[in-house]
């Protein structure tokens, strides 16, 4: 009786293997009909990384080459392995898909992954929206909010376009060439909202002086408007607060629409669409900013966006500011030669959220 158990077990086990490789291969052809992949991105362990280092190693027609911040970087026939000190490792050209089926992952994950998105994450290909902001944490330039409502057939292509978190994408180049893609991708619902700076440093102080608050309300207007235009069961947003204050938020949306929110929610790619829709608005304001301010404004709050937010003080004066900057930054009251406000602490109380 044992052995027919077995039998049948292992009869179960190569007819799951064989679906799953029949689901892959129909995957993967689906997807090249379209474009051949040629951009991939996976996080090794130290022990993986330096497997996949032995490995090129080991064969003579890998050619060593040196990339900032690299712990090593090879170029092959048709495709290029660079693997970061972080542990991220980016594979490019026309022969990543190869790579990473024939190699990376039998030899050195040791966990098949591309082609088995359906298996592992079928959820990303139901209709659904994604949501997400960019400029949050830059000085110059508007905060966006956008929101992003895909199908399937949609998800799969960008997916082979190499959609993702738009802060793994490396140029502001390609943040627009993939925002393109998206908005132009037929039977999705693309929308997004900001302000110009004096408009946005005014709602900020109406919103009791808190981005999340501000946050919250636009993501529940374009996310209102998006399902207006494109209906969808549920929603996933990017967490930025501990507190449902996007849900509390919305006012006209269908009784049975779920808004899930999560950390790293950009994994999923209606969710990374949304975030590069959010980068892409982000960066043509920016741009727009820069030609105002006679000056190329950066991105980030460090030492040398202060030091610019200074020279536009001198040069323009201290009113100007606000025309290009959120003036409720640290770095906007230290150009301008104030003292910063001391943070303020929220307190929730009970099941109140204060923030």
């Amino acid at each position: 009786m044992s052995g027919c158990v077995k039998k049948d077990n292992a009869a179960r086990g190569a007819l799951g293997f064989a679906l799953r490789a029949v689901l892959r291969f129909s995957f993967i052809r689906e997807m090249s009909e379209e474009k051949t992949l040629s951009l991939y991105t996976v996080t090794l362990s130290a022990d993986q990384a330096a497997s996949l280092r032995a490995l090129l190693e080991s064969q003579g027609s890998w050619q060593p080459y040196e990339v900032t911040h690299a712990a090593f970087a090879f170029k092959g026939d048709k495709v290029n392995v660079v693997c970061y000190t972080s542990g991220k490792a980016v594979i490019q050209g026309k022969r990543t898909r190869e790579f990473v089926s024939d190699t990376l992952e039998p030899f050195v994950t040791l966990k098949p992954v591309l082609g088995y998105e359906e298996i592992h994450h079928p959820e990303w290909f139901e209709t659904h929206a994604g949501l997400d902001e960019s400029g949050k944490g830059d000085l110059f330039g508007p905060v966006v909010s956008a929101t992003v409502i895909a199908d399937e057939s949609a998800i799969k292509k960008w997916l082979v376009a190499g959609v993702r978190d738009s802060k793994s994408v490396s140029s502001d180049a390609a943040v627009l060439k993939l925002d393109k893609l998206i908005c132009e991708t037929p039977g999705v619902a693309v929308k997004r909202m900001r302000f110009d700076m004096p408009k946005y440093n005014e709602l900020y102080k109406k919103f009791g002086g808190n981005l999340n608050r501000l946050l919250a309300w636009m993501h529940a207007r374009t996310l209102e408007a998006a399902l207006k235009e494109k209906p969808a069961p549920r929603g996933l947003l990017d967490q930025f607060s501990t507190q449902p204050l996007v849900q509390r938020a919305l006012k006209d949306v269908p009784e049975n629409f779920n808004l899930e929110m999560r950390t790293k929610a950009e994994d999923d790619p209606v969710v990374a669409a949304a975030s590069i829709v959010a980068r892409a608005e982000y960066v043509r304001s920016l741009k727009a900013l820069s030609e105002q301010a006679g000056e190329e404004l950066l991105k980030g709050a460090s030492a040398a966006v202060k030091a610019q937010a200074k020279r536009i003080v001198e040069k323009k004066g201290a009113d100007a500011l606000g025309n290009f900057a959120k003036l409720h930054f640290r770095t906007a009251y230290e150009a301008l030669g104030l003292p910063a406000p001391e943070k303020k602490q929220w307190v929730a109380r009970g099941k109140k959220d204060l923030l």
